[in-house]
Protein backbone atom coordinates (compact mmCIF):
# COMPACT_ATOMS: atom_id res chain seq x y z
CA UNK A 1 0.00 0.00 0.00
CA UNK A 2 1.34 3.41 -0.90
CA UNK A 3 2.27 5.65 1.98
CA UNK A 4 -0.06 8.69 2.15
CA UNK A 5 2.96 10.97 2.41
CA UNK A 6 4.39 9.50 -0.79
CA UNK A 7 2.06 9.96 -3.77
CA UNK A 8 2.97 8.37 -7.08
CA UNK A 9 3.57 11.79 -8.59
CA UNK A 10 6.28 12.42 -6.01
CA UNK A 11 8.55 9.78 -7.59
CA UNK A 12 8.70 7.79 -4.35
CA UNK A 13 10.16 4.53 -5.42
CA UNK A 14 11.18 5.86 -8.82
CA UNK A 15 13.48 8.55 -7.51
CA UNK A 16 13.71 6.99 -4.10
CA UNK A 17 14.74 3.93 -5.92
CA UNK A 18 16.43 6.20 -8.47
CA UNK A 19 18.61 8.17 -6.88
CA UNK A 20 26.88 25.64 14.08
CA UNK A 21 23.20 24.83 13.79
CA UNK A 22 20.38 26.64 15.55
CA UNK A 23 18.44 23.80 17.13
CA UNK A 24 15.21 25.43 18.27
CA UNK A 25 13.27 23.34 20.77
CA UNK A 26 9.82 22.25 19.66
CA UNK A 27 6.83 20.40 21.01
CA UNK A 28 7.01 16.97 19.42
CA UNK A 29 3.75 15.13 18.88
CA UNK A 30 3.89 11.55 20.05
CA UNK A 31 2.03 9.48 17.47
CA UNK A 32 2.04 6.06 19.15
CA UNK A 33 3.35 4.56 22.36
CA UNK A 34 1.06 1.56 22.72
CA UNK A 35 2.53 -1.85 23.50
CA UNK A 36 2.06 -4.26 20.55
CA UNK A 37 -0.42 -7.11 20.96
CA UNK A 38 2.43 -9.65 20.98
CA UNK A 39 3.93 -8.06 24.10
CA UNK A 40 7.09 -6.85 22.34
CA UNK A 41 8.70 -3.47 22.99
CA UNK A 42 6.48 -0.46 22.35
CA UNK A 43 7.79 2.41 20.25
CA UNK A 44 7.59 6.08 21.09
CA UNK A 45 6.86 7.38 17.59
CA UNK A 46 6.88 11.09 16.94
CA UNK A 47 7.43 13.65 14.22
CA UNK A 48 9.81 16.41 15.26
CA UNK A 49 11.52 19.48 13.82
CA UNK A 50 14.81 21.26 14.22
CA UNK A 51 15.89 24.61 12.79
CA UNK A 52 19.25 24.54 11.00
CA UNK A 53 20.60 27.49 9.00
CA UNK A 54 17.17 29.10 9.15
CA UNK A 55 15.42 26.07 7.68
CA UNK A 56 12.89 24.05 9.64
CA UNK A 57 13.85 20.42 9.09
CA UNK A 58 11.58 17.49 9.85
CA UNK A 59 12.25 13.93 10.94
CA UNK A 60 10.50 10.86 12.33
CA UNK A 61 11.71 9.24 15.55
CA UNK A 62 10.82 5.61 16.26
CA UNK A 63 12.26 5.09 19.73
CA UNK A 64 12.36 1.51 21.01
CA UNK A 65 15.03 2.28 23.62
CA UNK A 66 12.72 2.16 26.65
CA UNK A 67 14.57 5.21 27.95
CA UNK A 68 18.06 3.70 28.22
CA UNK A 69 20.94 4.97 26.03
CA UNK A 70 20.59 2.89 22.87
CA UNK A 71 22.20 2.62 19.43
CA UNK A 72 20.93 5.22 16.96
CA UNK A 73 20.37 4.35 13.30
CA UNK A 74 19.63 7.27 10.96
CA UNK A 75 18.04 6.17 7.66
CA UNK A 76 18.13 8.56 4.69
CA UNK A 77 15.52 8.23 1.95
CA UNK A 78 16.24 8.39 -1.76
CA UNK A 79 15.61 11.33 -4.07
CA UNK A 80 11.92 12.06 -4.33
CA UNK A 81 11.01 10.25 -1.13
CA UNK A 82 10.66 11.17 2.52
CA UNK A 83 11.24 9.67 5.92
CA UNK A 84 7.89 7.89 5.97
CA UNK A 85 8.58 6.15 2.67
CA UNK A 86 11.91 4.93 4.07
CA UNK A 87 10.10 3.29 6.99
CA UNK A 88 8.03 1.18 4.64
CA UNK A 89 10.74 0.32 2.13
CA UNK A 90 13.42 -0.80 4.58
CA UNK A 91 11.22 -2.45 7.22
CA UNK A 92 14.02 -1.46 9.62
CA UNK A 93 11.59 -1.04 12.51
CA UNK A 94 11.42 -4.84 12.73
CA UNK A 95 15.07 -4.79 13.80
CA UNK A 96 14.75 -1.61 15.88
CA UNK A 97 11.96 -3.19 17.92
CA UNK A 98 13.88 -6.44 18.42
CA UNK A 99 17.17 -4.75 19.33
CA UNK A 100 15.73 -1.80 21.33
CA UNK A 101 17.17 0.79 18.94
CA UNK A 102 16.32 4.38 18.15
CA UNK A 103 15.54 4.57 14.42
CA UNK A 104 15.29 8.05 12.89
CA UNK A 105 13.99 8.86 9.42
CA UNK A 106 14.83 12.45 8.37
CA UNK A 107 13.28 14.36 5.45
CA UNK A 108 15.33 16.03 2.75
CA UNK A 109 14.30 19.32 1.15
CA UNK A 110 12.37 20.20 -1.99
CA UNK A 111 10.78 23.09 -3.81
CA UNK A 112 7.33 21.60 -4.40
CA UNK A 113 6.03 21.13 -0.88
CA UNK A 114 7.12 19.70 2.41
CA UNK A 115 6.90 16.00 1.55
CA UNK A 116 7.22 16.02 -2.25
CA UNK A 117 10.32 15.44 -4.37
CA UNK A 118 12.70 15.75 -1.43
CA UNK A 119 16.43 15.32 -2.02
CA UNK A 120 19.80 15.53 -0.25
CA UNK A 121 22.79 17.66 -1.20
CA UNK A 122 25.34 14.91 -1.79
CA UNK A 123 27.79 17.28 -3.55
CA UNK A 124 26.99 16.33 -7.17
CA UNK A 125 23.41 15.19 -6.61
CA UNK A 126 20.54 15.71 -6.26
CA UNK A 127 18.12 18.24 -7.74
CA UNK A 128 16.73 20.90 -5.35
CA UNK A 129 19.09 20.27 -2.44
CA UNK A 130 22.16 20.30 -4.68
CA UNK A 131 21.11 23.34 -6.69
CA UNK A 132 20.27 25.31 -3.54
CA UNK A 133 23.41 24.24 -1.65
CA UNK A 134 21.40 22.94 1.28
CA UNK A 135 23.70 22.18 4.22
CA UNK A 136 22.44 18.70 4.95
CA UNK A 137 25.60 17.72 6.83
CA UNK A 138 24.81 20.49 9.30
CA UNK A 139 21.27 19.15 9.67
CA UNK A 140 22.40 15.58 10.42
CA UNK A 141 25.14 16.81 12.76
CA UNK A 142 22.66 18.93 14.74
CA UNK A 143 20.18 16.04 14.74
CA UNK A 144 22.77 13.67 16.20
CA UNK A 145 23.66 16.20 18.90
CA UNK A 146 20.00 16.67 19.84
CA UNK A 147 19.29 12.93 20.01
CA UNK A 148 22.40 12.24 22.10
CA UNK A 149 21.40 15.08 24.46
CA UNK A 150 17.99 13.42 24.93
CA UNK A 151 19.67 10.66 26.96
CA UNK A 152 18.10 7.95 24.79
CA UNK A 153 21.11 7.55 22.47
CA UNK A 154 24.54 6.04 23.10
CA UNK A 155 26.95 8.55 21.52
CA UNK A 156 29.45 5.76 20.78
CA UNK A 157 26.89 3.86 18.67
CA UNK A 158 25.58 6.30 16.07
CA UNK A 159 25.08 4.78 12.61
CA UNK A 160 23.93 6.20 9.28
CA UNK A 161 22.53 4.36 6.27
CA UNK A 162 20.71 5.46 3.15
CA UNK A 163 19.38 4.49 -0.25
CA UNK A 164 20.20 6.00 -3.66
CA UNK A 165 20.52 9.78 -3.11
CA UNK A 166 20.37 8.96 0.62
CA UNK A 167 23.28 6.56 0.11
CA UNK A 168 25.24 9.31 -1.64
CA UNK A 169 24.49 11.55 1.34
CA UNK A 170 25.61 8.80 3.71
CA UNK A 171 29.04 8.79 2.07
CA UNK A 172 29.27 12.58 2.62
CA UNK A 173 28.28 12.18 6.27
CA UNK A 174 30.83 9.42 6.77
CA UNK A 175 33.48 11.69 5.28
CA UNK A 176 32.56 14.90 7.13
CA UNK A 177 31.18 13.54 10.42
CA UNK A 178 33.67 10.72 10.88
CA UNK A 179 34.20 11.77 14.52
CA UNK A 180 30.47 11.35 15.27
CA UNK A 181 29.44 8.16 13.45
CA UNK A 182 30.56 4.64 14.35
CA UNK A 183 29.83 3.11 10.91
CA UNK A 184 27.95 3.77 7.67
CA UNK A 185 26.10 1.62 5.15
CA UNK A 186 24.91 2.51 1.66
CA UNK A 187 22.38 0.83 -0.64
CA UNK A 188 22.35 1.42 -4.43
CA UNK A 189 24.36 4.62 -4.09
CA UNK A 190 27.49 6.00 -5.71
CA UNK A 191 30.55 8.18 -5.39
CA UNK A 192 31.76 10.63 -8.03
CA UNK A 193 35.53 10.13 -8.12
CA UNK A 194 36.61 13.52 -6.72
CA UNK A 195 36.04 12.95 -2.99
CA UNK A 196 38.68 14.10 -0.49
CA UNK A 197 39.69 11.60 2.20
CA UNK A 198 37.64 11.52 5.40
CA UNK A 199 38.94 13.21 8.53
CA UNK A 200 39.15 9.79 10.19
CA UNK A 201 38.62 6.15 9.14
CA UNK A 202 35.03 4.88 9.22
CA UNK A 203 33.78 1.28 8.88
CA UNK A 204 31.70 1.09 5.71
CA UNK A 205 29.30 -1.42 4.17
CA UNK A 206 28.29 -0.97 0.54
CA UNK A 207 25.39 -2.81 -1.11
CA UNK A 208 24.62 -2.46 -4.82
CA UNK A 209 22.26 -4.17 -7.24
CA UNK A 210 23.64 -6.38 -9.97
CA UNK A 211 21.07 -5.09 -12.47
CA UNK A 212 20.78 -1.48 -11.31
CA UNK A 213 20.23 0.60 -14.46
CA UNK A 214 19.45 3.81 -12.60
CA UNK A 215 22.82 4.17 -10.87
CA UNK A 216 24.75 1.93 -13.27
CA UNK A 217 27.38 -0.38 -11.83
CA UNK A 218 29.85 0.54 -14.57
CA UNK A 219 29.42 4.23 -13.83
CA UNK A 220 27.96 6.95 -16.00
CA UNK A 221 24.93 9.24 -15.95
CA UNK A 222 22.20 8.77 -13.37
CA UNK A 223 19.46 7.33 -15.57
CA UNK A 224 16.10 8.56 -14.35
CA UNK A 225 14.48 7.76 -17.68
CA UNK A 226 14.97 4.09 -16.85
CA UNK A 227 13.75 4.56 -13.30
CA UNK A 228 10.61 6.28 -14.52
CA UNK A 229 10.02 4.08 -17.53
CA UNK A 230 6.76 2.78 -16.09
CA UNK A 231 5.39 6.26 -15.38
CA UNK A 232 3.26 6.27 -18.52
CA UNK A 233 0.92 8.79 -20.06
CA UNK A 234 1.18 12.55 -20.13
CA UNK A 235 2.34 12.74 -16.52
CA UNK A 236 5.25 10.38 -17.19
CA UNK A 237 6.27 12.23 -20.35
CA UNK A 238 6.21 15.58 -18.58
CA UNK A 239 8.23 14.14 -15.73
CA UNK A 240 10.93 12.77 -18.02
CA UNK A 241 11.03 16.05 -19.99
CA UNK A 242 11.60 17.98 -16.77
CA UNK A 243 14.38 15.62 -15.78
CA UNK A 244 16.11 16.13 -19.13
CA UNK A 245 15.98 19.91 -18.70
CA UNK A 246 17.09 19.77 -15.06
CA UNK A 247 19.29 16.70 -14.53
CA UNK A 248 19.42 15.64 -10.88
CA UNK A 249 23.21 15.28 -10.91
CA UNK A 250 25.93 17.52 -12.32
CA UNK A 251 28.50 14.74 -12.79
CA UNK A 252 28.57 11.11 -13.91
CA UNK A 253 28.60 8.44 -11.24
CA UNK A 254 31.83 6.53 -10.68
CA UNK A 255 31.80 2.72 -11.06
CA UNK A 256 30.04 1.11 -8.10
CA UNK A 257 33.11 -0.69 -6.78
CA UNK A 258 34.89 2.63 -6.27
CA UNK A 259 32.73 3.13 -3.18
CA UNK A 260 34.42 0.15 -1.55
CA UNK A 261 37.85 1.12 -2.85
CA UNK A 262 37.47 4.65 -1.45
CA UNK A 263 36.71 3.40 2.06
CA UNK A 264 39.26 0.58 1.96
CA UNK A 265 41.93 3.15 1.10
CA UNK A 266 40.70 5.52 3.80
CA UNK A 267 40.71 2.70 6.35
CA UNK A 268 44.13 1.40 5.34
CA UNK A 269 42.95 -2.05 4.27
CA UNK A 270 45.65 -4.25 2.76
CA UNK A 271 43.82 -7.23 1.27
CA UNK A 272 40.45 -8.73 0.44
CA UNK A 273 38.54 -11.98 0.28
CA UNK A 274 35.66 -12.82 -2.05
CA UNK A 275 32.72 -15.14 -1.44
CA UNK A 276 30.10 -15.90 -4.05
CA UNK A 277 26.66 -17.24 -3.14
CA UNK A 278 23.44 -17.44 -5.11
CA UNK A 279 22.27 -14.28 -3.33
CA UNK A 280 25.31 -12.02 -3.70
CA UNK A 281 28.98 -11.55 -4.38
CA UNK A 282 30.53 -10.53 -1.05
CA UNK A 283 33.93 -8.82 -0.88
CA UNK A 284 35.48 -8.35 2.57
CA UNK A 285 38.45 -5.99 2.78
CA UNK A 286 41.04 -7.17 5.29
CA UNK A 287 43.94 -5.78 7.27
CA UNK A 288 42.14 -2.51 7.92
CA UNK A 289 43.41 -0.19 10.65
CA UNK A 290 41.78 -0.47 14.06
CA UNK A 291 39.07 -2.87 12.95
CA UNK A 292 37.52 -0.35 10.56
CA UNK A 293 36.01 -3.02 8.32
CA UNK A 294 34.87 -2.49 4.75
CA UNK A 295 32.44 -4.86 3.04
CA UNK A 296 30.95 -4.79 -0.45
CA UNK A 297 27.93 -6.74 -1.71
CA UNK A 298 26.68 -7.05 -5.27
CA UNK A 299 23.18 -8.48 -4.88
CA UNK A 300 22.18 -10.95 -7.57
CA UNK A 301 19.18 -9.91 -9.63
CA UNK A 302 18.53 -6.73 -7.67
CA UNK A 303 17.87 -3.48 -9.47
CA UNK A 304 17.54 -0.04 -7.93
CA UNK A 305 15.77 -1.20 -4.78
CA UNK A 306 16.35 -2.01 -1.10
CA UNK A 307 16.96 -5.79 -1.06
CA UNK A 308 14.59 -7.62 1.26
CA UNK A 309 12.37 -4.56 1.62
CA UNK A 310 9.30 -3.28 -0.17
CA UNK A 311 9.02 -1.24 -3.36
CA UNK A 312 8.29 2.42 -2.84
CA UNK A 313 5.37 2.31 -5.27
CA UNK A 314 3.76 -0.01 -7.76
CA UNK A 315 5.97 0.95 -10.71
CA UNK A 316 9.24 0.78 -8.78
CA UNK A 317 11.89 -1.92 -9.18
CA UNK A 318 10.84 -4.91 -7.06
CA UNK A 319 13.53 -5.76 -4.47
CA UNK A 320 14.83 -9.32 -4.30
CA UNK A 321 13.79 -11.17 -1.15
CA UNK A 322 16.61 -13.69 -0.65
CA UNK A 323 18.97 -10.96 0.60
CA UNK A 324 17.82 -8.76 3.49
CA UNK A 325 19.79 -5.52 3.41
CA UNK A 326 18.43 -4.28 6.74
CA UNK A 327 19.55 -7.42 8.59
CA UNK A 328 22.97 -7.38 6.89
CA UNK A 329 23.41 -3.69 7.76
CA UNK A 330 22.49 -4.19 11.41
CA UNK A 331 24.88 -7.15 11.78
CA UNK A 332 27.63 -4.90 10.43
CA UNK A 333 26.70 -1.94 12.61
CA UNK A 334 26.59 -3.90 15.85
CA UNK A 335 30.22 -4.90 15.42
CA UNK A 336 31.36 -1.28 15.60
CA UNK A 337 31.37 1.55 18.11
CA UNK A 338 33.35 4.75 18.49
CA UNK A 339 35.94 4.81 21.29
Amino acid sequence: MMNPRCPATALCGALVVAIAACAAPVNAATRSSRRPADGSVAAQEREDTIVVDGRTRTYLVHDFSQGAPAPLVILLHGGGGNGASMVGMTQFDVIARRQHLVAVYPDGTGGTGRNLLLTWNATHCCAYAMRNHVRDVGFISALIDRLVASGHVDRSRVYVTGMSNGAMMTHVIGRELSKKVAAIATVVGTLWGDEPPPAAPVPALIIVGQVDHTVPGAGGPINLAVANGKSGGLRGRLLRRRMRKNPPADRDAAPAVEQAEYWSNADGCSGRTVKQTSAARHVTYTGCHGGDDVEYYVVTGNGHAWPGGRPGREAANPPVQDFNASEVIWRFFQMHRRP
